[in-house]
């Protein structure tokens, strides 16, 4: 694989345009670094406005024209600059490089017709005790016997207005009956963000507030530790993003976010809003290596926020403020990464603030908030959106979008800040919902389980 400098891709006429050079100089590296085997660049005169990569003939050529965003974009493969076959009977690839970087980097995205998926959101399927809310819900796992774990920023009401704990963890049954709560008053305790469960259905809570990843048995006994909360005697204070990053610290987190396992048992934590890394230990709970640094390029992060692992241990890190999934084996080398590039529809409002515009909606569409993978040999994945605009993809292992699940809103079948799924099957996922203080039991007909695996 080839890679190139910003300057080597940049045509001159582009470098001198204001509006396009920054958003240029993120994705452009990306671009050629994706195009294999390919020879270097040849310099861009003046009015050109992107170039051909014929990779039958491992040539470029100038383009003068371009066609229409939706044109070009749905015969482009949802993976950055990647070529594709344009139908089965062609022996020959292309893939207009720069011209699919700008339109990606603007407002619009687009690619092949995704199909709305049908389901239903079974109401009123969690039955809380009496007199007992959800707080925000970042957190929803699923055990072996069928058991729901919500992660929930609840118990909060005695704490000070600004500031306070904000994490409860509770089960639930396999028809939605409350069964107890986990954990309770736990000193690791902080801000609750993501909860999972491994194959022998320990259950790891992934709190941002404490910086700590805990494991509990099934009896909901802690059983190990990572990472330290800050003495409160030593005036705790919140992490604060500051440039240059500070180092990272083997075994120590700034806000984790995620936690994920392979085959071997070896333990994956995303750390996370400060630091910009995957941490990875063994099955005995030795500290083995991290991965990754702040930044746009292969194997670099902008909050490393959901991790998943398929049954052949390649990991899938959503690099939310990158808008992106990027793909590593087990040892942290980068393999490949994609984006999810379906404009919401017409008219779609935002539970919370302004509906998002030019630069700010080309951030969010497909950002990975929350990822899950299903089970057994035929794996997908189902990506959650933030709080806009909202939605719910499930996408092959190698980047397709096979269908769109619901939209931003308050109502049942719709969403706002997706933050994680469960997907005990192809036809069952569960949906936890910052925004709208809830979890979703989302139920698909049988006839569109129709999964492929990347093998």
């Amino acid at each position: 694989m080839t890679n190139a400098s910003t300057a080597d891709v940049l045509p001159a006429a582009y470098n001198r345009s204001i509006a396009l050079a920054g958003r240029l100089a993120a994705l452009a590296p990306c671009c050629y670094g994706f195009l294999p085997h390919a020879p270097m660049m040849p310099a861009i005169s003046e009015g050109v406005r992107g170039v051909e990569f014929n990779s039958h003939q491992r040539t470029w050529k100038p383009l003068q024209t371009v066609e229409s965003p939706h044109r070009l974009m749905g015969r482009v493969s949802v993976r950055l600059c990647v070529p594709v076959v344009l139908s089965r009977s062609e022996a020959v690839m292309t893939a207009r490089v720069f011209v699919v970087c700008v339109l990606m980097a603007g407002p619009v995205f687009s690619q092949e017709a995704v199909p709305n998926l049908s389901f239903e959101s079974v109401p009123d399927f969690l039955k809380l005790p009496a007199g007992l809310n959800f707080g925000e819900v970042p957190g929803v796992a699923v055990n072996s016997k069928g058991h729901l774990f919500v992660f929930t920023r609840s118990n909060s009401a005695h704490g000070p207005a600004f500031g306070p704990a904000a994490s409860q963890l509770l089960e639930f049954g396999p028809d939605g009956e409350f069964i107890r709560e986990v954990g309770a008053g736990l000193y690791g305790w902080s801000f609750a963000h993501t909860v999972r469960v491994d194959k022998d259905d320990n259950i790891w809570a992934v709190d941002k507030g404490s910086d700590m990843v805990i494991k509990f048995n099934q009896a909901g006994r802690v059983v190990w530790v990572f990472g330290r909360r800050k003495e409160s005697a030593e005036e705790a204070e919140p992490w604060e993003h500051v440039t240059p990053p500070l180092p990272h610290v083997d075994g120590l987190f700034r806000q984790p976010t995620d936690v994920a396992f392979d085959s071997d048992g070896n333990i994956y934590i995303t750390d996370g809003y400060i630091n910009a890394r995957v941490a990875k230990y063994d099955k005995n709970g030795d500290w083995v290596k991290s991965w990754g640094s702040h930044g746009t390029g292969p194997g670099q992060f902008n909050t490393p926020h959901a991790i998943v692992i398929d049954r052949n241990n390649r990991i899938y890190v959503g690099d939310r403020g990158n808008r992106r999934i990027q793909v590593f084996d087990a040892d942290g080398r980068f393999l490949r990464l994609f984006t999810i590039d379906v404009p919401p529809a017409p008219g779609t409002k935002p539970v919370n603030g302004n509906t998002p515009t030019g630069e700010r909606l080309a951030q969010t569409i497909g950002a990975p908030n929350s990822i899950c993978i299903t089970p057994g040999l035929d794996q997908v994945l189902f990506v959650g959106e933030s709080t806009f605009p909202g939605r719910v993809f499930k996408v092959t292992l190698d980047g397709k979008v096979l269908g769109v699940i619901g939209r931003s809103g308050r109502n049942l079948g719709q969403f706002s800040g997706a933050h994680q799924l469960a997907c005990p099957s192809e036809s069952e996922v569960y949906v936890a919902e910052t925004s709208n203080w809830r979890v979703q039991k989302l139920v698909f007909p049988r006839q569109q389980t129709t999964a492929r695996a990347d093998r």
